[in-house]
């Protein structure tokens, strides 16, 4: 799907991983930040969140956050989703642009996870993320299972056959404990060559890793070059923020990257480092930006 965005000519772009950058670890979103933001907009900078969120669970957020004072209207303009197979305006939630797994890449990645006997989720597409068919092939993994808990009215569990008629998919999940993840990581990118194969820390116990498997079209860097690319914006004028693996491309793709200081070692060691999700380090990054541009 494919809409126009805004022809208006603006400055450049800011963008923002969500959990644990933007949101701070009681989930909510600091002033600071959020007038940090709204300080960009007012200066003609456009400004996104990218997230490895779907739009429902993004929907959930907000849901949540308009309970809580000063988070319940974003300064924000778009919002890149399910780690960029979505790009949607905001805040009127138009769909832009979305990317799914063809059905032969579904059934493919699906048989090889059931094989090595991990326990995977195979997402609907955008905007019917939210539904998915699981498929439990391992040993303890609690992660998993709380995940399904969670969204247990959308899920479905796999039985042979249905994949015939399942079609594409916005992503395969694998969720594998943090004692193999990483290894677990590296294999499924090395077996799925012909996917996005991206990594992530889990948002639900902050140490299992989240193997999430899309089309080759999709990761955040490349939903924010196609929004960039469609608003007219060069690769230079792009600012990131982010904190975790799934925000690696992101942070090399832009013109200026930083990353907050409750990220992983082995990132901080590539990035610009800023305070943390905790203590207005998306602000920090906005101040300092704005400085390089307008000293």
């Amino acid at each position: 799907m494919n809409q126009g965005c805004d022809k208006k000519k603006y400055r450049g772009l800011f963008v923002v991983d969500l959990d644990g950058t933007l949101l701070n670890s009681d989930r909510q979103i600091a002033r600071e930040d959020l007038h940090a933001l709204a300080r960009l907009r007012e200066k003609e900078y456009l400004v996104a969140i990218a997230t490895g969120r779907s739009n429902y669970s993004f929907d959930q957020l907000l849901a949540h956050l308009g309970d809580s004072g000063p988070a319940s209207s974003l300064p924000v303009d778009y919002v890149v989703f399910s780690t960029g197979a979505g790009v949607m305006d905001f805040p009127g939630k138009r769909l832009l642009k979305s990317f799914s797994l063809c059905p032969e890449d579904v059934r493919f990645t699906a048989e090889y996870l059931t094989r090595s006997g991990l326990d995977y989720m195979i997402h609907r597409p955008v905007p019917d993320t939210r539904y998915f068919l699981y498929s439990v092939n391992g040993g303890s993994n609690p992660d998993f299972h709380t995940r399904l808990k969670m969204y247990r009215k959308f899920a479905t569990c796999l039985t042979p056959g249905d994949l015939d008629s399942f079609g594409g998919a916005t992503q395969v999940l694998c969720i594998v404990p943090a004692r193999t993840g990483h290894q677990v990581a590296a294999e499924i990118a090395g077996a799925l060559k012909q996917c996005s194969v991206i990594k992530a820390t889990s948002p639900l116990d902050g140490q299992s890793v989240w193997v999430e498997i899309f089309a080759p079209t999709v990761s955040k860097s490349k939903g924010v070059k196609w929004l960039a690319d469609t608003l007219g914006l060069a690769q230079h004028t792009i600012c990131a923020v982010g904190n975790d693996y799934n925000d690696q491309d992101l942070l090399r793709y832009a013109g200026r990257s930083f990353i907050v200081a409750n990220g992983p070692p082995s990132l901080k060691a590539h990035f610009e480092g800023v305070a943390s999700n905790n203590n207005g380090g998306v602000g920090e990054a906005a101040a300092r930006w704005l400085l390089s541009l307008e000293p």
